[in-house]
C-alpha cells in the first residue's frame, strides 16, 4: 500500500446545494491516508450546519471572510501537510470511493504534477469527459485543463508560490503557466478522478464571463510572456476566439 498522504481542499461559500455530496465523496474514500480541509468564506445559508455535521471527520475547517477563491485556496494550502494536494470545490466530487487508492498507485515517480481526466456535468445532466491537456506550448495561449484534475505536489507551492489572489477566475491558469515555464516534471494520465459541475463561477458560459476571463487571462499572459511575437499570436488567438464564442452563444 502506498504511503502517500493526500490533502483534499474544499473552498465554499453558500454551497448548501451540493457540499454534502462533496464531503461524502471525500470521507468515504477507501484510501485512508487523507486529510480533509474545508475553507468557508462566511456562508449565510445552511452550509456551515452541513460542515459541522461532519466536523469529526475533517482535519481542519474554518469559516471567515476572504478576498476570493484564490485567497481561500491559499489558506487551505498553508494548512495542508500532505505530499500531494487536490482541490475539490464545493459543487464537485471525487468520482468514486476507490479513486484515491487508484491514484496513489500511479504516483510512484513522485513527480511535481499529475494531470488526470475530469467529468463535466451540465445542468441538463449531460456528461462530457474532458481529457486534461498536457503542459505544452499551447499553455502559453490558454489553460487546457482544470484544477479538479490536478494532483499537485505540496512542495511545488512551497517552491513556486501560492495562487495570485488578485485574480478572480484565472488564478489556476496563472499558477499553471508559472510552473510550466519552470520546466517542472509532470505526467498526464487517462483516468477520471473527479466530477466538475458546470455551475460555478468559472463555469459560467455567458458573454460577460467570457470577457472577464479574457481580461484576466490576458493579464496572466502579459505577466509571463514577454516576447512580442507571443503577444501578437495571443492577441490574434483571442481576436478569433471571442467572436466565435459570441456567435455560438447567440445561436445556442
Amino acid at each position: 500500500m502506498s504511503d502517500i498522504k493526500f490533502s483534499i481542499i474544499t473552498v465554499s461559500l453558500n454551497s448548501e446545494k451540493y457540499i454534502e455530496n462533496t464531503i461524502l465523496s471525500v470521507i468515504r474514500q477507501t484510501y485512508k491516508n487523507v486529510e480533509y480541509i474545508i475553507i468557508d468564506g462566511s456562508s449565510t445559508d445552511s452550509t456551515l450546519d452541513i460542515i459541522h455535521k461532519y466536523k469529526d471527520q475533517l482535519s481542519y475547517s474554518i469559516s471567515e471572510s476572504d478576498k476570493g477563491i484564490a485567497d481561500a485556496m491559499n489558506k487551505g494550502i498553508l494548512k495542508a501537510t500532505g505530499d500531494y494536494i487536490l482541490f475539490i470545490n464545493s459543487d464537485d466530487y471525487l468520482i468514486n470511493e476507490d479513486i484515491l487508492k487508484q491514484v496513489s498507485l500511479l504516483l510512484n515517480e513522485r513527480l511535481d504534477l499529475y494531470i488526470f481526466k475530469v467529468l463535466f456535468m451540465f445542468p441538463d445532466n449531460k456528461e462530457i469527459i474532458k481529457m486534461n491537456i498536457d503542459l505544452s506550448i499551447l499553455t502559453n495561449f490558454k489553460m487546457g485543463s482544470c484544477h479538479q484534475g490536478h494532483v499537485v505536489s505540496r512542495k511545488l507551492f512551497q517552491k513556486h508560490g501560492l495562487f495570485d489572489d488578485s485574480f478572480k477566475i484565472a488564478m489556476d491558469y496563472d499558477f499553471l503557466l508559472r510552473i510550466y515555464q519552470k520546466n517542472i516534471k509532470f505526467k498526464s494520465i487517462g483516468l477520471v478522478i473527479s466530477c466538475m459541475r458546470q455551475e460555478g463561477l468559472s463555469s459560467r458560459n455567458d458573454w460577460t464571463s467570457l470577457k472577464e476571463r479574457f481580461i484576466e487571462e490576458r493579464r496572466v499572459h502579459e505577466k509571463y510572456c514577454k516576447n512580442r511575437w507571443w503577444k501578437l499570436l495571443y492577441s490574434f488567438y483571442w481576436l478569433l476566439y471571442l467572436p466565435y464564442r459570441r456567435i455560438k452563444l447567440l445561436i445556442c
